[in-house]
């Protein structure tokens, strides 16, 4: 039985996956910046 198919899905999931996140992240990073910006411009 050939395990390399398993493996490289395996593989694609995770680094998709990990891409997924930190693309997430980013951006609801840059989100939370823009927030706390406005908010010290208000006062």
């Amino acid at each position: 039985m050939n395990h390399w198919p398993f493996i490289i899905a395996a593989y694609a999931v995770t680094i998709s996956g990990t891409l997924g996140l930190l693309v997430w992240s980013l951006r609801e990073m840059r989100r939370a910046e823009a927030a706390s910006e406005a908010l010290r411009r208000e006062k």
